[in-house]
């Protein structure tokens, strides 16, 4: 395929604060989803940066992950509809093994987590990018759900989680904003699968805005 060929698959990226229910929503749409956890750096990497103040890493930084890598990936799926990506374990903060994921050719999936905002613009530059939402809710449904996982999936130590979950229901706000300005359109579940409808029936979704939207 040359490089002015056009691309039959592209991408929804679904963004939002950790615990919005990405997962969740991404698994239910019936698509393919890539899960952009994956491509986290590993513990020890020098590159990892810190939270101020403290001797935690800042997980919530997009510092903390490979964006080149899930570009890669997500450019690869659109062009031949498969490609190798990482096994991420979040409890060791290591990869694990690696796994192919093939979605046989399907017009649109999924790449879902908390940076990926962080990648609307190169997406849209490659001419893969089909949409990208932004979920959001209540900070202290999202604290809720957050923590709840966390502690269910053994993520990391109590301590380190309780105070992740209490900066992050106070950054909540300004976390929505930011993945705003970056190209994500801010809406609930219910929005959010309407535009998924849109999309996926060939029809473009409106425009995204060009200011942050509020958070409720």
């Amino acid at each position: 395929m040359s490089s002015h060929s056009p691309i039959p698959t592209r991408v929804v990226l679904l963004a939002g604060p950790s615990g919005s229910g990405k997962s969740s929503f991404a698994a239910r749409s019936g698509l393919p989803v890539l899960c952009l956890d994956d491509f986290y750096k590993e513990a020890g990497d020098p590159t990892l940066p810190q939270v101020p103040g403290s001797s935690d890493i800042d997980w919530d930084s997009a510092d903390s992950w490979d964006a080149d890598v899930a570009i890669a990936a997500i450019e690869e799926l659109c062009r031949t509809g498969r490609t190798n990506v990482p096994v991420y374990d979040i409890a060791t903060s290591a990869r694990v093994g690696q796994e192919t994921l093939d979605i046989e050719r399907t017009p649109l999936f999924i790449a879902e987590g908390i940076f990926a905002a962080d990648i609307v613009r190169r997406c849209g530059e490659l001419g893969v990018l089909a949409d990208a939402l932004c979920l959001r809710g209540r900070p202290s449904t999202t604290f809720r759900r957050r923590l709840l996982r966390d502690l269910r999936e053994g993520r990391k130590s109590v301590p380190f989680l309780l105070r992740r979950g209490w900066r992050l229901m106070r950054a909540e706000r300004a976390i929505v904003a930011r993945q705003t300005a970056l190209g994500a359109y801010a809406c609930g579940k219910d929005e959010a699968l309407d535009r998924l409808a849109a999309t996926s029936a060939g029809n473009s979704p409106a425009p995204r805005p060009t200011t942050p939207q509020q958070a409720p």
